[in-house]
């Protein structure tokens, strides 16, 4: 059984930066694309960045470009999430998400599109 473990949520300022971390087991962590999506208060589920198996292949959402970095480590079964100069929109529950797919796909920024979910951490920016 997979299991996804987010972690590194809190309460933040405006312009801090923050490093969230999931960890992966029961599965084999190098097969997987991997994603980070968010969920703002009363809001639908969004996509924030994801990478490839290799990690040579990164996607962005706009709102994010510039300011978040998706990494991987695939010994630790790990990806991250780092955060910097963050907003008030940015909050939300972040969760991580993974897929099993080939080498060489190109990871989907749709919800639907990953088959593994953490359970999320929560993430607040005050102004």
């Amino acid at each position: 059984q997979v299991q996804l473990a987010e972690s590194g949520g809190g309460l933040l300022q405006v312009g801090d930066s923050l490093k969230l971390s999931c960890v992966v087991s029961g599965g084999t962590f190098s097969r997987y694309s991997m994603a980070w999506f968010r969920q703002g208060p009363g809001k639908e589920r969004e996509f924030v960045v994801s990478i490839s198996r290799s990690g040579g292949n990164k996607e962005y959402a706009d709102s994010v470009k510039g300011r978040f970095d998706i990494s991987r480590n695939n010994d630790k079964k790990t990806v991250y999430l780092q955060m910097d100069y963050l907003k008030p929109e940015a909050t939300a529950v972040y969760y991580c998400a993974a897929e099993p797919t080939i080498l060489t796909a190109t990871p989907t920024s749709t919800t639907s599109g990953y088959r593994y979910w953490g359970q999320g951490t929560q993430v607040t920016v005050s102004a």
